[in-house]
């Protein structure tokens, strides 16, 4: 599940399925969708807070639950893409608060936060190849030109894990930060944000930015592409793997 509050200006939206390390369901990307733009239309709220549980920031999609919606290899109307309009679109800063796994879209939402925390034993990870996919949330733009080709191929392309201290270094993160005081500092930050002056806030945001309709144009391409590769003989045999391991 999705939990929600408001306190001192900040949105926060919390993974809470700790026992299921967070993996996100259909039901939870369109609660952090409807989350996103309720705090862009609620005038009180300057910033979201996407955090998580102790360990866990999310594993990334619930395979078994993924693949009932997308079985047929068309994405329209799934609910991760109405999450990532939501979230690209958003009008306010996000801050992200990661402890421990940072797993496929838990790794890829990142790229559209403007400021993350994260713990030591933080592991940013995209096992999109591996899956027989290719990479998703305009995260094949953003990473390239965040952390040059060589780093975001070795995340995306070669699916090799980032430590927190790695991910600082290629510009994902900004700071690195003991489990303990994660996420009040990370609060800290989100009510600095909602403190500041709102318009300037908003139109500097903007400017750093940019246009966003190549990054838009690239999120369509993906879609289109991994709804393709969902049916392929590749991604068929790991998922195949991946849910048969699971039962073992």
């Amino acid at each position: 599940m999705i939990r929600m509050h408001r306190e001192a200006g900040v949105n926060i939206l919390r993974f809470d399925r700790p026992d299921k390390k967070n993996a996100i369901t259909g039901e939870m990307y369109l609660a952090l969708a409807e989350g996103l733009k309720a705090g862009d239309a609620d005038a009180e709220v300057r910033c979201h807070l996407i955090c998580g549980s102790p360990g866990a920031f999310t594993a990334g999609n619930d395979i078994a639950d993924f693949l009932q919606h997308a079985g047929k290899g068309d994405l329209t109307g799934l609910p991760v893409l109405t999450f990532l309009d939501a979230l690209v679109r958003a009008a306010k800063p996000l801050v992200a608060a990661v402890d421990g796994l940072a797993i496929g879209v838990g790794t890829t939402l990142l790229f559209h936060c403007d400021m993350v925390f994260a713990s030591p034993r933080t592991l940013i990870k995209s096992p999109f190849v591996d899956l027989g996919l290719v990479p998703e949330a305009g995260s094949s733009l953003l990473a390239p030109r965040l952390m040059g080709h060589q780093r975001a191929f070795e995340l995306l392309c070669l699916g090799e894990g980032f430590s927190a201290e790695a991910a600082q270094a290629a510009g994902l993160v900004n700071h690195v930060v003991a489990e303990d005081e994660l996420e009040s500092r990370a609060m800290a930050t989100a009510r600095a944000i909602a403190a500041k002056p709102v318009e300037a806030m908003r139109l500097s945001r903007d400017l750093l930015r940019g246009d966003r309709s190549d990054l838009l144009a690239r999120m369509d391409e993906e879609a289109r592409l991994f709804g393709q590769r969902l049916s392929s003989a590749e991604a068929v045999a790991a998922f195949t793997a991946f849910m048969a391991k699971g039962k073992g």
